[in-house]
């Protein structure tokens, strides 16, 4: 399927030149707001400016107007995961209905109706805000490679169509028909529960609803410290202090001071690459007139789209982990899986040869052993947390802020009752064997790949146990 041999130089050369940041960051952003300076007090205070901590402060006014709610972040708004993001945005808020039934089987009924709705909420908040963030919902194709990968969508169809969703199965000639490439074998398109956006205007244009609502929002204010103070909690910054009632944590994959998402979550970094636009003659060659966000069914699998001014985005496959979790700034650029991406993207796509690259970044991605966020509270109830998205946040971090702010204003409901929402992930276990659990596991996942997707005796053992990886 894909090329055993080395990267080559006219590989390496087609980004040479691109641009070291995420495509969604490199155009025009908003005056950044001023950072905290001095002591500050507040109701609410939200960690974290990206979509789960805006969706937070938006919500966290809506239900109650004369909150004073805060947010902070430690750069600027979007520049995590937020930014770093394909653009993907999914009803799925269990990481696909597969693994929601491996873990929560009675409740995942539920959790798609929920997801669904939670879409079309932000869709619905998109369009009466007028959020311009180049919303487009043709669905996703999940292309198949393999003969094996094709039998698999079958299946995959049926399940879906049986929890509300609306799918259609293509074979190679249809696929090819959308997307034209000469190792699609066949596809399964999904039409319902899928949409794309350009995440960095959508953070945009949240942060302008959330000030529209009375948030204030504070940018290059990082926590330095989070302690019980009096009824509430202090927040401590690099360049002050917030005293407030309640706080929520939305700091994805970034350190946490609380002990239960550090055991939980750790920080697996994702490579993308953004061509050059296309010219029209080079559309020609591949279609791709419907504009579908596509994905692969491998266990290190890509996804691709286009965007609003006709470029390609590329990206995926490698799930690169730090001894140590470290999140360090060398870490968001990576030669060898630029490299590979690009060898790649030019087997998936040969008419596209002599095509350039103007973009490449990487991104931390916060990843949990069940794949899909969490939450909790800490300190008799005054902290509340929403992290683990693994990925799929674009879509759920709407519906996380909701449970997070649940659970801080102790609201108890269908969501707040359910498993999905009290139990935890498995932890991950403590440094040097976390590091090394990690390494085997990408081999092994590796070896499915080239064995038609068959997971072996260490895979399967993981599922079992509830802790597994994935890119």
């Amino acid at each position: 399927m894909w090329p055993e041999s080395a990267p080559t130089e006219a590989d390496r050369l087609s980004y040479a030149d691109a641009e070291p940041m995420p495509y969604w960051l490199s155009g025009p952003r908003p005056e950044a707001r001023p950072a905290l300076d001095g002591k500050a007090e507040s109701d609410l205070v939200v960690v974290g400016g990206g979509l789960t901590g805006l969706w937070a402060s938006i919500q966290a006014k809506q239900k109650d107007p004369g909150r004073e709610v805060t947010l902070i972040e430690r750069e600027w708004l979007a520049t995590g995961a937020s930014g770093r993001n394909g653009g993907f945005m999914s009803s799925s808020l269990v990481h696909g209905i597969g693994n929601g039934l491996t873990r929560f089987p009675d409740e995942v009924p539920l959790l798609e109706r929920l997801g669904l709705e939670n879409l079309e909420q932000i869709r619905q908040t998109i369009r009466e805000h007028a959020i311009d963030c180049d919303l487009l919902s043709p669905g996703v194709i999940e292309v198949a490679y393999t003969p094996a990968q094709a039998t698999e969508l079958v299946d995959l169809k049926e399940q879906l169509e049986n929890y509300g969703h609306e799918a259609e199965l293509l074979d190679a000639e249809a696929v090819r028909g959308e997307v034209n490439s000469p190792i699609f074998v066949g596809g399964l398109w999904h039409k319902s529960g899928e949409s794309t956006v350009d995440p960095v205007k959508l953070c945009d244009g949240l942060a302008d609803l959330a000030e529209s609502l009375g948030v204030t929002i504070h940018e290059e204010t990082e926590m330095t410290g989070l302690e019980e103070a009096g009824s509430g909690v202090e927040v401590r910054t690099s360049s002050g202090s917030i005293r407030s009632g309640k706080a929520l944590l939305a700091t994805a994959a970034f350190h946490s001071p609380l002990r239960p998402i550090r055991r939980r979550v750790i920080p697996v970094f994702d490579y993308v690459l953004v061509t050059e636009p296309l010219s029209e003659s080079q559309w020609e060659t591949i279609g791709w007139q419907n504009r579908q966000g596509l994905s692969d069914s491998a266990n290190r699998f890509h996804y691709f789209r286009r965007t609003a001014d006709d470029r390609i985005l590329w990206g995926g496959f490698d799930a690169i982990y730090h001894y140590g979790g470290r999140v360090e700034e060398s870490y968001y650029q990576r030669e060898q899986s630029f490299a590979g991406l690009a060898q790649r993207f030019l087997t998936a796509f040969p008419q596209l040869e002599g095509l350039r690259f103007s973009h490449r970044w990487g991104g931390a991605i916060d990843t949990c052993s069940r794949f899909f966020a969490f939450y909790g509270t800490a300190h008799r109830g005054r902290v509340a947390y929403a992290v683990g998205h693994t990925g799929l946040g674009v879509g759920a971090s709407r519906f996380s802020a909701g449970v997070g702010l649940d659970l801080l204003d102790g609201i108890s409901n269908e969501v707040t009752k359910l498993d999905y929402t009290r139990k935890k992930p498995v932890p991950f276990p403590p440094e040097p064997l976390r590091w090394s659990t990690i390494q085997f596991t990408r081999n092994r996942l590796a070896a499915a790949d080239h064995n038609n997707g068959e997971r072996g005796v260490w895979l399967n053992t993981l599922a079992r146990l509830g802790l597994g990886f994935d890119s």
